[in-house]
C-alpha cells in the first residue's frame, strides 16, 4: 500500500488474506465503473471465467492509468461473478492472474454471486475505487 492509505485491522482480528477489512485514505478519489471481461473494443476473446477476469482486471488497471494512478492506489474491489462454485474452485487459478496484474495491491473487497450481468456472456464483472495521494 501507498504511504497514504492505513490499513483498519480491528486488534484481536485474524488478518485478511487477499484483501483488506479496511484501508483508510486521503486524495483524488478516483472510481471505476464496472469492468467485464472484453476488449477495448467491446469483444469477448474467450467465455473461460479465468480469461475473462484476467482481461477485466486489465481492463480496471487501464482506467486507472488513465487517471494516473495503479493498482498500489485501489481501496476498494467489488467483484460480481455468476457463478460462486467456478470462482472456488478456480481461486488457485485466479491468484497468479491478479498478481500480474495488480501485483500486490489487496484493497477491501466484497465478492457476490448475482444470477445475471447486462452483458449475457460476461462471467465477472468488477468495480474498484482508488484514492491518488494529492
Amino acid at each position: 500500500m501507498s504511504s497514504v492509505h492505513t490499513l483498519l485491522q480491528p486488534p484481536g482480528w485474524l488478518p485478511a488474506k487477499g484483501y483488506a477489512n479496511g484501508i483508510a485514505a486521503r486524495g483524488t478519489h478516483i472510481f471505476v465503473g464496472g469492468q467485464i471481461g472484453w476488449n477495448a473494443q467491446q469483444q469477448f476473446e474467450s467465455d473461460d471465467f479465468i480469461a475473462q477476469c484476467h482481461q477485466a482486471l486489465q481492463n480496471v488497471a487501464d482506467v486507472l492509468r488513465e487517471a494516473g494512478a495503479g493498482p498500489e492506489h485501489m481501496t476498494r474491489m467489488t467483484w460480481y461473478i455468476v457463478d460462486r462454485d467456478e470462482y472456488n474452485a478456480r481461486l488457485k487459478e485466479l491468484g497468479p492472474v491478479y498478481r500480474e496484474i495488480m501485483g500486490k495491491s489487496f484493497p477491501a473487497m466484497t465478492c457476490v454471486e448475482v444470477r445475471r450481468l447486462v452483458e449475457a456472456r460476461a462471467k465477472v464483472e468488477i468495480e474498484v475505487t482508488a484514492v491518488l495521494p494529492d
